[in-house]
């Protein structure tokens, strides 16, 4: 990963105040220019289910016109004729499981309103992160178009563990390896060409996953039946290398984490993921995740979305961890004010090249925001940004942080950034 000492914030565009993109995905560039960060990371932009999961899209390729700012944009026939054959590979299967034209229409105003959002924070010196969930949806438009690359009679999952003792059962469909190494990964290979379309850089969800994973059999009540099942290793990304260059990617590498997960990880040069959060649990100072183990080529995360904002998370450890905080902070000479922001600076110290906040934590909410609970189906992916929420004076102190921490960007070489679009609603 050939990245600066540098930062950024996490916030999905469905947190914006409206859930869209438009003026309101402008101004949070702008925030995030003012404040000194380089970073913009994003969840999976996909379709979602009946949930608002962007882990469970019922197309790795397309993306969700719930969040297009201006859906009743004009579309020429050009324009579909011109997308349809530069996505040829994936279109047309979306398109029958969408089952209308307007499916077309919505794709290529998402690449008009992402291309024309991407050169604007480009040219503001903010790049993009997003997400690659490492499993489909069942029933989504890529198994419907190639059921010969999943298997049968049994469904994705992980086992139990200190946070899920019946284990998690996330009931997507799991990839045939051998029979997608004989059609030498292109469906893998054309699904990384589409997020190296759409990002600058991209965490793979699940790495683990690709060492070994945990196979569930369909119709079971819990996770805790499966078993773990050898995956293709490196094949995938080699076959992709050859196709597209050095992959731009994020190794998740949270969970049950082996030697093999760390050896195939460092052998294709990708870094890992640090979560603060974890680092004080009861491993103490033996966490990989505790700031005195952190490496420089890896991310640091105040917390992900998938755990509380570090304002919750302070509010619920016992007198141990937070002594155990204390002594990390003490050693770094850092003393704010409040708990969140303590923890922001403290991850903004990280050895690790790249440091990534929530937005909540920079608000000092709690666990009211949230924006997942693993394990919980329902009453998640919700939380919004009020308007105006994000202040400039926290932009100010963020910059502030994160130059005294080493990260903060040299203005970008690049001219003022273009013109935000006028929108233009018309059927």
């Amino acid at each position: 990963m050939n990245i600066e000492r540098s930062s950024g914030v996490q916030l999905h565009p469905s947190s914006l105040p409206g859930g869209r993109l438009g003026a309101e995905a402008y101004a949070f560039v702008d925030w995030l220019a003012a404040a000194g960060q380089s970073w913009w990371q994003m969840l999976p932009l996909g379709p979602t289910d009946r949930h608002r999961s962007p882990y469970k899209s019922r197309s790795a390729f397309a993306a969700s016109p719930a969040l297009l700012a201006d859906p009743a944009a004009a579309v020429s026939r050009a324009e579909e004729a011109a997308f349809r054959e530069r996505h040829a590979f994936w279109i047309s299967d979306w398109e029958r499981l969408a089952g209308t034209r307007r499916a077309l229409r919505d794709q290529v105003r998402f690449e008009r309103e992402w291309t024309a959002l991407r050169r604007y924070a480009a040219a503001a010196g903010v790049r993009l992160i997003g997400d690659l969930p490492i499993y489909v949806a069942a029933g989504s438009a890529d198994q419907l178009a190639h059921p010969e690359l999943f298997q049968r009679g049994v469904v994705a999952g992980v086992p139990p563990d200190a946070y899920a003792t019946r284990g998690q059962l996330w009931g997507n469909p799991l990839y045939d390896w051998p029979a997608l190494a004989v059609r030498r990964y292109r469906w893998w290979t054309e699904r990384l060409r589409r997020s190296l379309e759409l990002f600058d850089l991209a965490r793979i969800d699940h790495f683990r996953g690709f060492v070994a994973y945990w196979a569930v059999p369909e119709g079971a009540s819990d996770a805790r039946v499966g078993e773990w099942r050898r995956g293709p290793g490196r094949a995938p990304f080699d076959a992709a290398r050859r196709a597209l260059g050095e992959l731009p990617l994020i190794a998740e590498d949270l969970g049950v984490i082996t030697g093999p997960v760390r050896r195939l990880r460092d052998e294709l040069g990708l870094p890992g993921m640090a979560v603060l959060e974890f680092g004080f649990d009861g491993l103490g100072r033996h966490s990989p995740h505790h700031p005195d183990n952190h490496r420089e080529h890896s991310v640091v995360y105040t917390a992900t979305h998938d755990q509380e904002p570090v304002r919750g998370w302070w509010d619920g450890l016992d007198a141990a961890a937070r002594a155990r905080v204390q002594d990390a902070l003490r050693a770094r000479s850092i003393g704010e004010p409040e708990p969140w922001w303590n923890l922001i600076a403290l991850a903004l110290s990280s050895p690790a090249r790249l440091a990534m906040v929530q937005a909540q934590d920079v608000l000092g909410l709690g666990s009211e925001a949230r924006m997942n609970t693993p394990g919980r189906a329902g009453g998640n992916w919700r939380w919004r940004l009020a308007p105006g929420e994000l202040t400039g004076e926290l932009a100010g102190r963020l910059r502030r942080a994160t130059a005294d921490a080493g990260r903060l960007a040299c203005p970008p070489p690049a001219p003022a950034p273009p013109a935000r679009p006028v929108s233009s609603s018309r059927s």
